[in-house]
């Protein structure tokens, strides 16, 4: 078997540029519409009367049960049928159900809300890390990655600016009356405008977003080409599983500690500093867009110059490399003062942990047969969605409620939780590099696929 390569005419480097570009812009409107929710916990929580496990639940569960499960089979026909369809009628979805969750009058109503959320995200990133695989050669795929992931940080840091500036600018008003839907509080009316916007981008996605063709596709031993069914991606894992435990196990513990600060630092500096929702916004809009923004651009630099040197485990050795920086920063950051002290060691354990975003996603492109790989993307964002995102977030909101026993204490749960969960990953993902090396070399003797070539050289970055 040998995998076709991608011709030097499949679409031009401005038609890769604008792909990247389009994807990126659906990631951030993704982002804010998921981000926005935390800055806003305590008004959410005093309007609905939540307790912080139930609002753990809303920024956790209610979103990653249905992102994690809906991912499979919206991956499934991603691998098979058009990409930007599929993309474009998530995107609708997901704006229509945040527009919605700013008409919730209770718990139930905003956890079916934040469940339309999920349904809808579960289908742009697998289908556009398949797309990208398509576009990009292996030796800068991880630049593409790591701008597409830039647009989670452009979001989540945006949504902290717009939630800020919109919870500032109504903070004196109890309630405003809209047309067709009555009095609306201030968090209600974010939700409004962070939500609308996304169904143009939908629109603008389906008409002029193309599929690209499809290459590297395996093989059976009769040359026919596999038709990546989910028993297949089954057993393709399964033949490679010390590489995707260590991988799957290590990147969610990795990404337990990112995703989990971005949702619990607002009601951390609210609670231990006494900063308002605005000036938390502020900061942490700051912190995000700088020190993520950096992190995830050099992390996917640096998948792609360990790429370039040789290093067939690249993407594993830089998601080592930043999950060790990120462990001493998480612990301290929480107990250290003044404030500015505080923000500066969350923005270092920010940078280093967003270096997980291109070097978990490279790992999967770079070994994974084409027809599997918005599959096999689905199944690890299952388990980090149901890990980081639903288990992470809730476990901190337990051990401050249980444990701990006060919300004033929650600098110590985040310390405590993502300190263990820094440290196990890290030591998955070393443990993981030499059976990372053994599949790659693995797939080309076996397969006779090359796994370091697949597509033309000219790519964003």
């Amino acid at each position: 078997m040998t995998e076709q390569l991608i011709p030097e005419t499949s679409g031009s480097t401005r038609q890769r540029t604008y792909v990247v570009a389009i994807c990126t812009t659906a990631y951030v409107l993704s982002f804010i519409d998921r981000q926005a929710l935390s800055l806003m916990i305590e008004p959410i929580k005093r309007d609905l009367s939540l307790t912080d496990t139930q609002f753990s639940l809303l920024s956790g569960l209610a979103f990653s049960l249905l992102y994690a499960v809906m991912g499979l089979p919206i991956a499934a026909l991603a691998d098979r049928r058009s990409r930007p369809v599929i993309i474009s009628v998530g995107i609708a979805l997901w704006s229509l159900a945040t527009t919605l969750s700013g008409l919730s009058k209770s718990f139930a109503h905003m956890f079916l809300a934040r469940v339309g959320v999920g349904i809808g995200e579960a289908a742009l990133t697998p289908a556009a890390y398949s797309m990208f695989s398509d576009m990009f050669p292996k030796s800068r795929l991880g630049r593409a990655l790591g701008v597409y992931a830039l647009g989670s940080f452009i979001g989540g840091s945006a949504a902290f600016f717009i939630g800020g500036y919109v919870i500032g600018l109504v903070k004196d008003v109890d309630a405003l009356s809209l047309p067709l839907v009555g009095d609306v509080h201030a968090w209600q009316l974010t939700f409004f405008i962070l939500g609308l916007p996304g169904l143009l981008l939908a629109l603008l996605f389906f008409l002029t977003v193309r599929d690209p063709a499809r290459h590297g596709l395996a093989r059976d031993a009769s040359g026919a080409i596999r038709k990546g069914a989910m028993r297949e991606v089954f057993a393709f894992l399964r033949s490679h599983t010390r590489t995707f435990a260590c991988h799957v196990a290590g990147f969610s513990l990795y990404g337990m500690v990112l995703l989990g600060l971005m949702s619990w630092a607002p009601a951390f500096y609210m609670r231990t500093f006494g900063m308002s929702p605005t000036q938390v916004g502020y900061a942490l809009g700051a912190v995000v867009l700088v020190a993520n923004g950096a992190g995830v651009l050099f992390g996917g630099w640096l998948v792609d110059r360990l790429t370039h040197r040789g290093h067939t485990d690249g993407a594993m050795r830089a998601g080592v490399i930043g999950a060790v920086g990120m462990m001493l920063p998480v612990i301290l950051f929480p107990h250290v003062r003044p404030v500015w002290l505080s923000l500066a060691l969350l923005a270092v354990t920010m940078f280093f942990g967003s270096f997980a975003m291109p070097a978990s996603t490279a790992a999967m492109q770079v070994l994974s047969p084409n027809q599997m790989r918005a599959q096999v993307s689905a199944l690890f964002l299952l388990v980090l969605s149901l890990s980081a995102v639903g288990v992470g977030t809730t476990l901190v909101a337990l051990v401050t409620d249980g444990l701990l026993g006060s919300e004033a204490r929650i600098g110590t749960s985040l310390s405590l939780v993502y300190g263990i969960a820094g440290v196990l990953g890290t030591g998955l993902l070393w443990l993981g590099c030499a059976p990372f090396r053994d599949s790659m070399a693995r797939e080309e003797r076996l397969t006779g696929r090359d796994v370091q070539a697949a597509a033309p050289d000219g790519a964003v970055g």
